[in-house]
């Protein structure tokens, strides 16, 4: 087991809080009420936590809405109702019972191929004013381009009956479209000062341009809200770079969440096989990919893995908060849960998984992971998106042809 000693700085400040709130000097037994979870590989030692006074409420699984094809993405709007988008290009209002609207009109036609069509959706900071949605799709491309496709993203005027989508703008695109329908990304976040962050996969077949800033493949971006680069993005006026670009060296990053407290910009990523990632995402870091990676080449037969890169680590690059090898659980869309309704879960993180079939708890502190656990397995679904509702449930939207909206409540 590794020691105090060896972890990295990261983990060595979590144990050391951890420890001094227990009275400890140094790592307790697990007499001294310590316990040992897992850290990506990592064994690590963490407090445990005392029984609560009260019984923590019971949290059950219920249809909230169902008879969905693939939905991809889920917006509360204020009033309570959702946004729900489906790949093969329709995004549906979802009533407060459950009950779904007709196809919104007014979308841009998607290229609905393999993993492509209609994704992220997500609502303007200032959406009780001006009604603006914003939404991410595989676009495809026309004359040079034609065969070819990309990551876009659109905004629009929902009409205040949820039915219409007027004054629709196409405000990125990413650069270049590609011939592939995997790995396109497309998360959206909105940052405590307005503006958009994007979330773009390397496409599969390019996965090298992850390491150039002259493209938008195996990034982030961020923009405003308009459409236009913020000053302060790490590579303005860097010669040869997108301007967008706020970090580089990504596989496929399918959730982003922001950090209630530090505001930070918190991102779930695939790996190829293994390797799936966890990232605090900090303006102009590389992630590595491919020169470094916890998950080996596709195909690879079990006991015989050699990262993608040759290496896990290697200067200048950023190691994961977690991540989970040798199997793969695909992490998609992510929620920090904030509301009163489950207590025991303020402040956790929570991670739908496709390949995982699960939704995965991790416990934190600070910018610290502590524990992590697979929750509701027993659904046996592909997680897509996680989101906590304005009743304080937590809703998770299942990849499948026949796909629904569950609720988690007590």
């Amino acid at each position: 087991m590794a020691t105090h000693a060896d972890l990295p700085t990261s983990r060595r400040r979590v144990l050391a809080a951890l420890s001094a709130a227990a009275g400890c000097g140094a790592l307790c037994s697990c007499g001294g009420g310590y316990v040992v979870v897992v850290w990506g590989n990592v064994p690590v030692v963490s407090a445990s936590q005392p029984s609560p006074a009260q019984p923590a409420p019971r949290p059950i699984a219920t249809t909230y809405a169902r008879d969905l094809v693939h939905p991809w993405g889920l917006a509360f709007l204020p009033d309570g109702t959702a946004l729900v988008t489906e790949r093969p290009g329709r995004m549906r209002l979802v009533g407060t019972d459950g009950r779904l609207d007709e196809p919104i009109s007014g979308l841009p036609a998607v290229d609905a191929r393999g993993e492509g069509g209609l994704l992220d959706v997500a609502l303007d900071p200032n959406f009780s004013l001006n009604r603006l949605v914003y939404w991410s799709y595989a676009e495809a491309g026309t004359g040079v381009d034609a065969g070819r496709n990309g990551t876009a993203v659109a905004r629009g005027v929902l009409s205040p009956d949820g039915s219409a989508l007027s004054g629709v703008q196409v405000l990125f695109r990413q650069v270049p479209k590609v011939d592939s329908t995997a790995h396109f990304g497309s998360r959206l976040a909105f940052a405590p000062d307005g503006t958009l962050f994007i979330t773009l996969g390397e496409r599969l077949s390019r996965r090298e341009d992850a390491q150039s800033l002259a493209n938008h493949l195996g990034k982030v971006v961020r923009i405003r809200s308009d459409g236009s680069v913020p000053a302060d993005n790490p590579f303005v006026g860097q010669a040869g770079a997108a301007p967008e670009i706020w970090s580089l060296g990504h596989c496929n990053v399918q959730g982003a969440a922001i950090h209630p407290a530090s505001g930070e910009l918190w991102t779930s990523e695939h790996g190829p096989q293994g390797g799936d990632e966890v990232n605090i995402t900090r303006a102009g870091r590389n992630f590595g990919w491919p020169r470094i990676s916890y998950g080996c080449e596709e195909g690879a037969p079990a006991g015989a893995c050699v990262p993608v890169g040759g290496q896990t680590a290697a200067p200048g690059l950023e190691q994961p908060l977690t991540y989970w090898a040798p199997a793969a659980i695909a992490p998609s869309g992510m929620a920090f849960y904030t509301a009163a309704l489950f207590p025991q879960w303020r402040g956790n993180l929570f991670i739908g998984a496709l390949a995982g079939r699960a939704l995965w708890r991790l416990t934190l502190v600070g910018d610290g992971l502590v524990a992590r656990e697979a929750l509701f397995a027993e659904l046996g679904e592909r997680i897509r998106d996680v989101r906590q509702g304005p009743d304080g449930a937590l809703y998770l939207v299942t990849d499948d042809e026949a796909g629904r909206i569950v609720r988690i409540h007590t």
